[in-house]
Order: C-alpha cells, then sequence, then structure tokens
C-alpha cells in the first residue's frame, strides 16, 4: 500500500510539472480514493474541497463543467462598493452526499433527468423545469442540495451574493440584479440565490420603502424573461415573507422540512462514519433525543463529538460522547431562540 502510495505522489508531482491538468486530476481523485478506503473521511473531504475549490475570481474549473462558459468573463460588481455580485463554485458532490425525504429526492433527481434529457425534449418543443424555488427551515440542506445537483450536472455553482446586491443608492439594486442575469446569460449554471426573501418580499409590506417593490417587480421580469439553459434555484427560511406573485414565477417549489427520526439515523450513520463505535451505541435512541434537530443540527454534533473522543485518543466513539455533544447542540439552540 505504501508502495502505491509512493507511486501516486510521483505521478501527482510529474502531472504538475508538465501542467497536465488531466492527469494531475486523474490521480489526485486516485490518492483521495485511496483515503477514503482507509476511512479517512475527513481527509478525503478535505482533499476534495481543495481541489474542487474555484478562487473567486478565476474561471480556471478541473473538470469538463469548464466547457459550458466563456472564459475570462468578468465578474459582475456593485458600482456602490466595488464588491463581486456572486461567487463562482465548482463542486464535488453525489446525489448520496444529501439525505432527504423520499418526495424531495424523487424531484431532485427528476429534474437532473430532465436537464440530461433536454434535446429530447426540445423535439416536443418541451424545456426541463428551470426555475426552482427550495424553502423551509435553516439548516435542512436547501444549499447543500444545489451543490450536488450542480456537481451531478456537471455545471458550476453561482453562489449570488445578496448582501451585495443590495445597494443604499435607490435603482443600483435592480441594476445589480441586471449585472447578474446578463452574466448567467452567458453559460450553463447552476445559480443559487440563497436568501432570496431580502428581495422577495411582498410588495405591499408597510414597512418596506417603495425601491424594494421596484426591485421585486424587476426581479419577477428577468425570471420571466430568461431565456438561458442554467438552473435557477431561488432559496429561503422565511418563504411566509415572499410575494404572492413570486411563488408563479416558478417551475416547482421543494419544501426541506426537520427529518423525521428514519432520516435522522441516516445522517448519524453518515456523519459518524469516521470513527468505530462501541457496540453500545443505540442509534435509535440517538434519534429520539434529536427529534426537531436540523441536519445541520446533527452534523454538528457528530462534529463535536468526534472531536471530543478524537482529543481524548479514543480510537471508538461511544454514547456519552455523543450525549454529551447533543446536550450541547441544545443549550446552542436555546441561546440562538433566545436571539
Amino acid at each position: 500500500m505504501i508502495h502505491i502510495r509512493n507511486e501516486l505522489l510521483k505521478k501527482l508531482f510529474q502531472s504538475y510539472v508538465e501542467n497536465d491538468r488531466e492527469k494531475f486530476v486523474g490521480i489526485a481523485n486516485e490518492i483521495i480514493k485511496e483515503e477514503e478506503k482507509k476511512k479517512h473521511n475527513l481527509l478525503a473531504k478535505d482533499l476534495k474541497r481543495i481541489m474542487y475549490s474555484q478562487t473567486q475570481n478565476k474561471f480556471q474549473l478541473y473538470t469538463n463543467s469548464s466547457k459550458r462558459y466563456k472564459t475570462n468573463i468578468p465578474i459582475p460588481r456593485d458600482d456602490e462598493k466595488g464588491f463581486p455580485l456572486l461567487e463562482i463554485k465548482d463542486t464535488y458532490f453525489n446525489l448520496d452526499d444529501v439525505i432527504l425525504n423520499a418526495e424531495v429526492k424523487k424531484k431532485i433527481e427528476r429534474i437532473i433527468e430532465e436537464f440530461r434529457s433536454w434535446d429530447i425534449l426540445a423535439t416536443y418543443g418541451l424545456k426541463p423545469k428551470q426555475k426552482l424555488l427550495f424553502c423551509g427551515p435553516p439548516g435542512t440542506g436547501k444549499t447543500l442540495t444545489s451543490q450536488v445537483v450542480s456537481s451531478v450536472l456537471g455545471f458550476p455553482l453561482v453562489y449570488v451574493r445578496f448582501d451585495s446586491i443590495v445597494s443604499s443608492f435607490l435603482g443600483e439594486t435592480a441594476t445589480n440584479l441586471r449585472k447578474i442575469f446578463d452574466f448567467i446569460e452567458q453559460g450553463e449554471w447552476v445559480v443559487l440565490f440563497d436568501e432570496f426573501d431580502i428581495i422577495g418580499k411582498k410588495r405591499d409590506d408597510p414597512y418596506e420603502h417603495g425601491e424594494i417593490k421596484r426591485v421585486v417587480n424587476n426581479f419577477m421580469q428577468m425570471l420571466d424573461n430568461y431565456k438561458g439553459k442554467s438552473l435557477l434555484i431561488a432559496a429561503t427560511n422565511h418563504q411566509h415573507l415572499l410575494d404572492s406573485a413570486i411563488w408563479r414565477r416558478f417551475d416547482d417549489i421543494l419544501f426541506f422540512d426537520i427529518p423525521d427520526s428514519n432520516l435522522r439515523d441516516q445522517i448519524f450513520n453518515k456523519y459518524l462514519r469516521v470513527l468505530q463505535r462501541t457496540r453500545n451505541l443505540d442509534m435509535s435512541n440517538l434519534s429520539k433525543m434529536t427529534d426537531g434537530f436540523s441536519p445541520a443540527d446533527i452534523a454538528q454534533v457528530c462534529e463535536e463529538a468526534l472531536r471530543r473522543a478524537i482529543l481524548l485518543n479514543k480510537t471508538e466513539i461511544n454514547y456519552e460522547d455523543i450525549k454529551w455533544a447533543i446536550n450541547e447542540q441544545k443549550i446552542r439552540k436555546e441561546i440562538i431562540q433566545k436571539v
């Protein structure tokens, strides 16, 4: 095994010297797979994130997705502050990396299949569903699902920065939105409008000024007029704040709910794979203790428990480690609720 690893490292460095990116990526993937076989899941995950991370202002993606857009297009920026209005990310996930209820998972799989069958649908005068609304409580997998879809389709992820879009200057917010839509017209992407409720608010909200109302109208027009081949996803934790007319602009609406006990079991199993478990570890009891927890909550519990076990030089994780982490997370959630 050591000999194989040494050979891979030699080839990795040689591919770098030769500037052979395709060869470099292939060898790097082999190294990642070797680490996964050794159950070094955290290291493998970090290697994936490093290799497939995308520098904010460069488009040198390491996958075939680089063919889906024009290179050297400047990222649009806010005229007032100069901040970039979006980030480009190349993601590396698969459908098993997100745990969803059966209904939502089937919808995601169907949307992916529709995009893969774009040409077939076009012969019948049809198009895939392109405009989706992801809604539901925080931490339930909306952003991760967008990343998974991006990876599976091979489309780079465009993450829209609403903190930069909303300008203090009247009229600039709508201008920023136009820049984004002009940009995404030039390629094939999965575009994530996160925290969408910031600009999708009800136009009759007495606490909002006229600028927001104009922005909502402009956004709906841009959404209606979009003719590109990207998948547009708007995500919000506060769907009750959205203007009623916004809902009709989407081809489908997916609600990400708090996981039931069966899904919580699956999430625990996913995140606890890093260490072996003691025989007395009752997963069903953990599920009962975390009723009302989001997937993000459970991920934090597992990470906290794993840190505790590793720092105590344990080779196995036990019930007490996870119970302690669950109690810590409950305290954290109580503090957040008081804010």
